[in-house]
C-alpha cells in the first residue's frame, strides 16, 4: 500500500554550475505523481431520499435500468447503512471519519457551536479526493454538495470548504441540499452558472448533470488517457422537490400510471415477498407496523394515514372538472409516480455516463458505487405536499390546500412540472423503507439508515449478480476505495494529524461467501435526537422522535433486537415483563458502547429542536448583523444564509432608482421564488399596456389565497409621455416598502400586519397601503433563490412577469443606484422605546403543526 503525501520528498539528482550548459536536469522532483499502474476509474453516483424497497433490482417497483444492469455485473448489499440524513453521510463519504468527526452532527442548516456540530470538516479529516489527487488522479464532482455550510456559500465567503478546496479538480452543481430542477442553482467550479436551457427547451437538471459528466471526463481522456479518474456523481433526484420534465408524457413512458393506485400498505405487502424472492432479506422476515412509535414518543408530522381512510373525493369546488372526481388517493398515486418517473429518468442519465464508459473502453477497469444517501424522506407530511417548503416554515399541508393548488395548476397531471415544489406523504416514505420502522432523520431503525448499495468493477469482481449480506456503514466506503486504488490514509497530511479512518474496507466482501461474517465490530447512530447502535449482530435502539422538542434525554426508553436473525427489526427483545437477565445485561453493555462512541466522537449535546427552530439559530457569518444592507445590481444572487434577514420582524425596502424614457420595466429587487419570496419590479399596467406602474408582491408560500400584490397608480415615464403631465421623462425615484408587524399567526408563527408602497420623485408623492399581509417566519427555500437586484433569478417569484425570464432591469431601462433594506427587530408585546437584543425570535411551534387536518 501507499501512503499519499502532500509533498514531493524526492531529491533534485542534477548538476548545478554556473552556465545552464554545464548544468544536467533532472526533472523527477517536480512531476506530477502518476497512479500506481493498473489504478481503477472510480464512479460514485449517489442519490438522495431512497429507501431499500424502492429499485427494482431490490426488489421494489421503480424501474431504474442502468442500476439493473450494473447489479448483474457486480453486487448487491442488503445491509450497508447510512447516517439517516445527507450532509453527514455525504460528509462519511468523503472522508471515512465518522460523522461528528467532520462537524456534521446533521445537515449543514442545522448546525451549532459545539465540537461535533459546526459543519465545517477540520483538516484533521482529509478527503479520498485530496488522497487521490495527490496520488494522480483527475477528480471530478458533479451534482449535489451539502457539505458547505450556510454562511459560507456567499461568493464572497470563504471557499475553503468548496469542493476545489476539498481535493476535486472540477465541480458542476449545487452548493445546498436541494434546488429546481427546471431552475437550479448553479454553481461551476467556484463561481455561479445560468442553466444551459430552460424547461421550455425542455431542460432538466438530470439531464444536465450526465452531460457534464461525460464531457469532463471527455476533456481529461483527450489530453490524459492514462491517468485513471474518481467522479462523485449526486444528482438531485430523489430530494423534494420532486419533479421531471413532461410529467405526463413521462410518466406515461415509464407506464407507472395504476401502479400505486392500491396504496402504500399494498405496496409494502407485496414487495416484502420479492425483496424475500431476489435474496436481500431472509425468510421469514416480518413486516413492521405503519406506525410503531407510542403515544407521547411519536411526532405527529411523522404519522401515516391509513390508505382506506382517506377519501378520493374532492375537497374544493371544481367546476372546470379538473379534479376528475378524485381526491386525496389520486393526489397521494400520483404524487408517488412523479417520485418514480424522476428517480428512472435520472437512472436513465447515469446510463449515458455508463454506455460511454462501455464504448471507449473504460468500463473494464472502472469500480462503480452505486448507491443512496438515507432513507426515503418523511417530509412531505401525512397530507402529502405541493410545496416542501411549508416544511421549514411550520405551515401545516392541508388536503384542501393541496387540493386547490392541483386545480389551479390545471389537474394531477400536471404535477412534478415547474408549478409545484412537491414531496410525497409519509405513507409512501414508509412504504419505500420496507420492511424497517419509520423512514429519514430516525437513525435508532433501519429505515432511517437502511440504504441500497451496489458496487460493480469487471477487472477485479467476478462474483457476480450476488447479494452480500455482511453489516457496513458508509464510513467504510473511503476505506475500501483507498484499498482498491492501493493507497493509505496517510497519519499526517498537510502538517495535521489525522483522525483515523471511523470504517473498514469492503473489498474482502467481493470474494466472500454472501453470509461470511462482517469485519466490522461497532456503528454508533445518532441524528437529531434520536440514537442508535450496532454492535456483533445486535442493535440498541433508543425510543425518541427527531426534532420533536421534547428533550428528556435521560428518560428516554431503550429497545434491543438481535439483528442477525431479526433483520426487519420487529422483535424487541425488551418487551417482556419476564426479561431475560442475559438480555437486560446486553442492553446495559449496548448501551454504554453508545456512550463510548459519543465521548470518543464529539456527539454530545443531542438536539431535537424542530425543523423551524434549528434553520433560524442565529450563526456568526463573516460579517455579522448590521442595522442596514445595501445591495447594488450586478452581483450575484445573495443566499438567504448570509443575506438581510427579515423573518418574523417588520422591515423597510427602499430603492433609489434612475427611470428613463422609454423603460420596458424589470425587476428592481427579488427574493425567492414563486414557491415563497417577495418583489419589487417595474412593469406596463396589465389592464392598461400604456401606463408603467410599480409593483410589490409577497408571495406567501406559492399558496393562492396568501399572494399580497401592491400596485402604484402613478404613471411612471413611458415611452409616450403626456407632453402636458408633470412627470419628468428622465428622472430619479425613491421607492420604498414598509412591513409593520401587527401580529402572529397562533398555529405557524408567521407575521401579520399592514404594508405600505410609497413612491416619490419629481412631481409625484403617493403611498398605497395594504392593511393585511402575512410574511413567513421560515426560509424561502432551504437553499438557493438568492437576494437579486436588478433581476429575478429565474423562477419568477411574481406570476405577473412569469414569462419575462429573469425581467432584468438594464440599462435601457435606466439605472438602480441602490436597494437599502432595514430590518426592525421590535416583536409585538415589546413595550414601546425599549430596543430589543437584535435577534430574531423563533416561535415555538404547537405540537400539530404538521398533524393531519
Amino acid at each position: 500500500m501507499t501512503t499519499c503525501s502532500c509533498s514531493s520528498t524526492k531529491r533534485f539528482n542534477g548538476i548545478i554550475r554556473l552556465d545552464v550548459r554545464d548544468s544536467t536536469p533532472d526533472w523527477e522532483p517536480y512531476l506530477p505523481p502518476k497512479a500506481p499502474e493498473g489504478a481503477p476509474n472510480i464512479l460514485f453516483v449517489l442519490f438522495d431520499d431512497t429507501g431499500l424497497a424502492s429499485w427494482s433490482p431490490f426488489g421494489g417497483k421503480i424501474k431504474m435500468p442502468c442500476l439493473e444492469e450494473i447489479a448483474k455485473n457486480g453486487l448487491m448489499y442488503s445491509q450497508w447503512h447510512t447516517a439517516a440524513l445527507c450532509s453527514p453521510t455525504r460528509g462519511m463519504l468523503l472522508t471515512g471519519r465518522n460523522h461528528h468527526l467532520n462537524g456534521n452532527a446533521s445537515i449543514t442548516e442545522g448546525a451549532n457551536g459545539f465540537p461535533g456540530q459546526h459543519a465545517r470538516m477540520p483538516d484533521e479529516c482529509a478527503t479520498v479526493a485530496q488522497i487521490l489527487q495527490d496520488a494522480g488522479w483527475s477528480t471530478f464532482w458533479v451534482g449535489k454538495n451539502h457539505n458547505v455550510p450556510e454562511t459560507d456559500v456567499a461568493l464572497g465567503s470563504t471557499k475553503k470548504q468548496w469542493p476545489l478546496a476539498k481535493g476535486f479538480d472540477r465541480f458542476y452543481g449545487f452548493i445546498g441540499g436541494e434546488t429546481n430542477q427546471f431552475y437550479p442553482d448553479l454553481i461551476a467550479d467556484n463561481h455561479p452558472v445560468e442553466p444551459p436551457d430552460t424547461p421550455e427547451e425542455p431542460y432538466h437538471l438530470s439531464k444536465d448533470l450526465a452531460y457534464q459528466a461525460i464531457k469532463m471526463i471527455k476533456d481529461q481522456q483527450a489530453s490524459n488517457p492514462s491517468k485513471p479518474w474518481y467522479m462523485w456523481f449526486c444528482p438531485g433526484a430523489n430530494h423534494a422537490p420532486h419533479q421531471i420534465l413532461n410529467p405526463e408524457g413521462t410518466i406515461e413512458k415509464y407506464e407507472y400510471n395504476g401502479l400505486f393506485d392500491t396504496g402504500y400498505e399494498a405496496y409494502r405487502t407485496d414487495v416484502l415477498p420479492e425483496m424475500i424472492n431476489k435474496g436481500i432479506l431472509p425468510k421469514g422476515t416480518q413486516l413492521t407496523p405503519l406506525n410503531p412509535l407510542p403515544d407521547g414518543v411519536a411526532n405527529p408530522g411523522d404519522c401515516v394515514r391509513l390508505w382506506n381512510e382517506i377519501e378520493d373525493t374532492p375537497l374544493v369546488d371544481d367546476p372546470q372538472n379538473v379534479l376528475e372526481g378524485h381526491g386525496e388517493q389520486k393526489l397521494f398515486s400520483k404524487l408517488m409516480e412523479v417520485y418514480a418517473a424522476f428517480s428512472t429518468y435520472t437512472d436513465e442519465q447515469v446510463g449515458q455516463i455508463y454506455d460511454y464508459l462501455k464504448e471507449t473502453g473504460q468500463l473494464e477497469n472502472t469500480l462503480i458505487i452505486y448507491a443512496a444517501d438515507n432513507g426515503a424522506s418523511g417530509e412531505g407530511s401525512p397530507n402529502g405536499s405541493v410545496n416542501e417548503n411549508k416544511f421549514f416554515n411550520g405551515y401545516p399541508d392541508t388536503p384542501a390546500e393541496n387540493q386547490q393548488t392541483v386545480r389551479d395548476i390545471g389537474g394531477f397531471d400536471q404535477l412534478g412540472g415547474p408549478d409545484t415544489y412537491e414531496h410525497y406523504p409519509t405513507g409512501w416514505a414508509a412504504a419505500m423503507s420496507t420492511p424497517f420502522k419509520m423512514f429519514k432523520r430516525y437513525s435508532e431503525y433501519a429505515g432511517g439508515t437502511c440504504d441500497p448499495l451496489v458496487m460493480s468493477w469487471p477487472k477485479r469482481i467476478k462474483k457476480v449478480g450476488e447479494v452480500r449480506h455482511q453489516y457496513h456503514h458508509c464510513v467504510d466506503i473511503v476505506p475500501t476505495i483507498l484499498e482498491a486504488c492501493g493507497l493509505e490514509m496517510p497519519e499526517v497530511y498537510k502538517g495535521v494529524k489525522q483522525y483515523p479512518l471511523s470504517g473498514v474496507s469492503m473489498c474482502y466482501t467481493w470474494d466472500a461467501e454472501p453470509n461470511a461474517p462482517t469485519k466490522k465490530v461497532r456503528q454508533y447512530y445518532a441524528m437529531l435526537g434520536t440514537r442508535g447502535i450496532w454492535e456483533n449482530g445486535w442493535k440498541a435502539a433508543c425510543l425518541h422522535s427527531p426534532l420533536s422538542g421534547k428533550g428528556n434525554f435521560d428518560q428516554d426508553e431503550w429497545e434491543l433486537y438481535h439483528v442477525d436473525e431479526d433483520r426487519s427489526e420487529s422483535n424487541n427483545l425488551m418487551r417482556l415483563k419476564d426479561l431475560n437477565p442475559e438480555r437486560q445485561k446486553k442492553l446495559q453493555q449496548l448501551i454504554a458502547a453508545w456512550f463510548e462512541e459519543a465521548e470518543k466522537n464529539m456527539v454530545l449535546p443531542l438536539d431535537d429542536r424542530n425543523a423551524f427552530e434549528q434553520a433560524n439559530v442565529e450563526r456568526p457569518t463573516e460579517e455579522g448583523p448590521r442595522d442596514e444592507y445595501t445591495y447594488y445590481p450586478g452581483a450575484a444572487p445573495v443566499p438567504e444564509s448570509v443575506a438581510v434577514n427579515l423573518r418574523g420582524c417588520s422591515y423597510r425596502i427602499r430603492a433609489e432608482v434612475l427611470i428613463l424614457k422609454g423603460c420596458e420595466g424589470g425587476v428592481i429587487f427579488a427574493h425567492g421564488s414563486r414557491f415563497g419570496g417577495h418583489s419589487l419590479f417595474i412593469m406596463r399596467d396589465k389592464e392598461d399596456n400604456n401606463l408603467m406602474k410599480l409593483y410589490y408582491v409577497y408571495n406567501f408560500l406559492g399558496l393562492p389565497n396568501k399572494q399580497y400584490p401592491l400596485k402604484s397608480g402613478v404613471l411612471l415615464p413611458n415611452p409616450n409621455p403626456d407632453p402636458n403631465s408633470n412627470i419628468e421623462p428622465d428622472a430619479k425615484y425613491t421607492f420604498l416598502v414598509e412591513f409593520t408587524k401587527t401580529g402572529t399567526d397562533e398555529t405557524t408563527g408567521s407575521s401579520i400586519g399592514n404594508t405600505t408602497l410609497s413612491v416619490n420623485g419629481p412631481g409625484v408623492s403617493q403611498v398605497i397601503k395594504l392593511d393585511e399581509m402575512w410574511t413567513q417566519i421560515g426560509k424561502f427555500t432551504l437553499c438557493g433563490d438568492g437576494l437579486c437586484v436588478g433581476y429575478d433569478s429565474a423562477d419568477a417569484i411574481s406570476e405577473l412577469y412569469k414569462d419575462k425570464g429573469t425581467f432584468e432591469f438594464d440599462n435601457k431601462n435606466g439605472r438602480i443606484y441602490r436597494v437599502v433594506i432595514t430590518p426592525d427587530p421590535v416583536v409585538v408585546g415589546i413595550t414601546p422605546g425599549r430596543r430589543p437584543r437584535r435577534r430574531r425570535l423563533t416561535p415555538v411551534l404547537l405540537a400539530g403543526a404538521f398533524a393531519a387536518d
